[in-house]
């Protein structure tokens, strides 16, 4: 199973453009990758610039509007993911714990829906899906 790990930093939205992290919290941050790369359980991670930087196209009567950041009614925000491999939510939670968050900080744990999770009526319409996955892993595998 993937699991998504979704950090929701404490005020980044409404970080500025040119907003930093503390260099100690990389420092741990990177002890922390390190350990998921040598478990074997990292598949992929970044950090996201912030919400000021971004835009959100949004879709109404079949319309696309654009808004750029940053967004006003917005509480919380992605600061950056992981995606691991665990065998349970279980295991994708005790990786959460280690994570060296500073406090007030969110990380969201989300199981990612893989192809065979979807009804075979599903998978039909999704006709090629499967295969465009296959191609992204040998993409981005090096």
């Amino acid at each position: 199973m993937r699991f998504m790990m979704l950090v929701i930093p404490k005020d980044y939205a409404h970080a500025k453009p040119d907003a930093m992290p503390d260099a100690k919290v990389v420092e741990a941050m990177t002890k922390y990758n390190n350990e998921l790369m040598k478990a074997g359980v990292l598949l992929s991670m970044d950090g996201l610039h912030p919400p000021s930087t971004g835009a959100r196209v949004s879709f109404a009567g079949g319309k696309a509007t654009v808004t750029d950041g940053p967004f006003v009614e917005t509480k919380e925000v992605l600061g950056g993911y992981w995606i691991i491999k665990a065998q349970s939510r279980e295991e994708a939670i005790a990786w959460a714990k280690r994570a060296p968050m500073p406090d007030g900080e969110i990380i969201e744990i989300r199981r990612v829906r893989e192809f065979e999770d979807f009804t075979p009526e599903v998978q039909k319409a999704a006709g090629n899906e499967a295969g465009l996955y296959a191609e992204l892993q040998k993409r981005n595998t090096p």
